[in-house]
């Protein structure tokens, strides 16, 4: 008799080790799982964050690129104003 309350306490203890490892599997999937979206968002966000800084060179360089045809030009129209003003004395003088 004392045998069928070993083979109890034995199966207990098999069922009760086994709702643990079936627990912590289902666990660690849905972690894995949660992982793994987490991922996918942050490459998201990463990419979404890098679209946004090459639109800000891209629009930088636009910007720069402008300015300098306007340092270009601003010594000519120096020269030019120069020019005239010149030009206006020597008719003010006649």
């Amino acid at each position: 008799m004392e045998w069928i309350g070993l083979v109890g306490t034995f199966i207990t203890a098999v069922g009760s080790l086994l709702a643990v490892i079936l627990t912590n599997r289902s666990n660690n999937d849905k972690m894995l799982h949660q992982m793994e979206l987490q991922q996918v968002n942050i490459k998201a966000e990463l990419e979404k964050a890098q679209a946004v800084t090459d639109t800000k060179i891209s629009e930088l360089t636009r910007e720069v690129r402008e300015h300098n045809n306007f340092a270009k030009r601003v010594p000519l129209l120096e020269e030019q104003i120069k020019v005239a003003n010149h030009r206006i004395l020597d008719l003010e003088k006649k």
